[in-house]
C-alpha cells in the first residue's frame, strides 16, 4: 500500500489485495509459533526478574522492540499502531510527510489490548502443545511478537476500509454517524458473502501452507497448524474486531 498516494489507499480493490496478503503473513506466523510449546511463563506478570519493568516477558519484549522500531519511524506509518505507545522516542531517520488519508480521530482507534489477550489466552493454547522448553523461551516470544504485530496491522486496517466505504456512500454513512446508529453502521460495513470467502480461503491456505511440500501425500500427515483454529480465530476475533474498529472510526468520522 503506497501511503504517499492517497488515491490507492482508499481504493477498496487495493485494500482487499492488501488484506489477502496479510492472511499469508498471519498463517505463516502462526505456523512458526506452533513449532514451540505454549511457554505460559512468558505471559505471566513477574515470572521473570526484569529491572524497572512491571509486566510479562512478552510485554517487555514488545515494548523494547517498539522503542527501537520507533527510532526508525515505524509508527509514523499510518497502518502501524504500537502496543505501548506511551514514551516512544522520536525517529532518528528524517520524518516522512504522509498525505492525510484517515480523518483525524480524537482518540486513536486501538484494540491492541484485546488482541494480546485473545492471542495469548485463546490461540496459543490451541495451536501449541502444552509445557515449556526453557531453551526456546526467546524464540517463542519472538514468534509471538510477529503474530501480534501481523494481527494488529490486519485488524486496524479496518480504519482504511471504513474510510473507503464512507467515501463510497458518503450520504448514507453521514446520516448513520449523525444518528450514532451503531447497528446501522455495523450492517452497512458487513458483507457476509465476502466474510465466507475469507474464511474458506484461510482454511485452504492453512491446510496448504502447513503441509511439507516434499511429502504432501504421506499417510497420516498432519498440518503444522490447525486450520480450524485459524478459521475460528478470524471468525470469532479478527473479523468482529475489525468491524469494531471500523464502527468506532466512523462514529468519529464527521463531515468536513
Amino acid at each position: 500500500m503506497d501511503f504517499l498516494r492517497p488515491e490507492t489507499v482508499v481504493d477498496l480493490r487495493n485494500i482487499r489485495n492488501v488484506l489477502i496478503r496479510m492472511e499469508d503473513t498471519i498463517v505463516f506466523n502462526l505456523i512458526e509459533r506452533a513449532q514451540y510449546p505454549q511457554q505460559p511463563s512468558i505471559y505471566k506478570k513477574g515470572a521473570f526478574n526484569i529491572p524497572d519493568f512491571d509486566g510479562s516477558f512478552l510485554d517487555w519484549l514488545l515494548r523494547e522492540e517498539e522503542i527501537v522500531h520507533a527510532k526508525i519511524r515505524r509508527y509514523q506509518s499510518p497502518d502501524e499502531i504500537p502496543f505501548f505507545p506511551n514514551g516512544l522516542p522520536d525517529p532518528i531517520l528524517p520524518e516522512i510527510e504522509y498525505p492525510p488519508v484517515l480523518f483525524p480521530h480524537p482518540n486513536k482507534v486501538t484494540v491492541n489490548d484485546t488482541i494480546r489477550e485473545f492471542y495469548t489466552k485463546d490461540i496459543v493454547p490451541r495451536i501449541c502443545i502444552s509445557g515449556e522448553q526453557e531453551e526456546n523461551l526467546g524464540s517463542s516470544s519472538l514468534c509471538d511478537v510477529e503474530c501480534l504485530r501481523s494481527l494488529s496491522r490486519r485488524i486496524h486496517f479496518g480504519r482504511f476500509v471504513a474510510e473507503a466505504k464512507f467515501l463510497t456512500e458518503r450520504e448514507h454513512m453521514t446520516a448513520l454517524i449523525k444518528a450514532k446508529d451503531i447497528e446501522g453502521l455495523d450492517a452497512a460495513i458487513t458483507n457476509k458473502a465476502v466474510e465466507k470467502q475469507v474464511l474458506a480461503r484461510l482454511k485452504l491456505k492453512a491446510e496448504t501452507y502447513g503441509i511439507d511440500p516434499m511429502t504432501p501425500n504421506a499417510p497420516g500427515k498432519a498440518t503444522k497448524v490447525d486450520a480450524e483454529v485459524v478459521v475460528e480465530m478470524y471468525e470469532n476475533w479478527v473479523i468482529p474486531l475489525t468491524k469494531k474498529v471500523e464502527v468506532e472510526y466512523l462514529l468519529n468520522r464527521l463531515e468536513e
